[in-house]
């Protein structure tokens, strides 16, 4: 358990670092497009489509970790009108729905994925496949952070320490 424990604790890490640096890329190249449009009255054609493509893989990553935080898969007012054994149910049913719906979607986008394997994004002439990607990527990630919950349960909150406690 504690092996895998420190492997669900590092994909999640390395997922985490890599949505920020998309989500810093896509933040630079949106600017560049308004600094080239206003600024230097050269708009480039490949900026917003660049933006738009980081955005999309940022939030299907982020979509992961939130499910590994437990941030979507809630379901308060029924969880805490039950108690016990009943609110164990629920969580694993919350668990196996979720996994299903997030495995049909991995499913669909990787279908998706493969239909436009041959079709070019004309602005960054990369195969829009890269793009479609995220779903069947962050479908899974989301997937395996919402097994890892089932699994391992929630993370508890760290201790919060002042400066005076070392």
């Amino acid at each position: 358990m504690r092996m895998l424990s420190l492997a669900e604790r590092g994909l999640f890490k390395a997922v985490s670092v890599i949505a920020q640096i998309l989500l810093v890329a896509s933040a630079a190249a949106a600017f560049y497009q308004v600094i080239a449009r206003f600024i230097l009255q050269s708009p480039a054609d490949w900026s917003e489509v660049l933006t738009r493509a980081l955005l999309i893989w940022t939030v299907l990553l982020g979509i992961a970790l939130a499910f590994r935080q437990g941030a979507m898969i809630s379901v308060e007012l029924l969880h805490n009108l039950l108690k016990g054994r009943k609110q164990r149910w629920l969580e694993h049913l919350i668990a196996i729905v979720c996994i299903g719906f997030l495995v049909f979607i991995a499913w669909i986008g990787g279908q998706m994925t493969y239909r436009v394997r041959f079709q070019n994004v004309p602005s960054l002439d990369i195969p829009i496949s890269w793009i479609y990607l995220a779903i069947p990527v962050g479908a899974s990630l989301a997937a395996i952070a919402v097994l890892a919950r089932w699994i391992l349960g929630a993370d508890e909150p760290a201790p919060v320490r002042n400066d005076a406690q070392g």
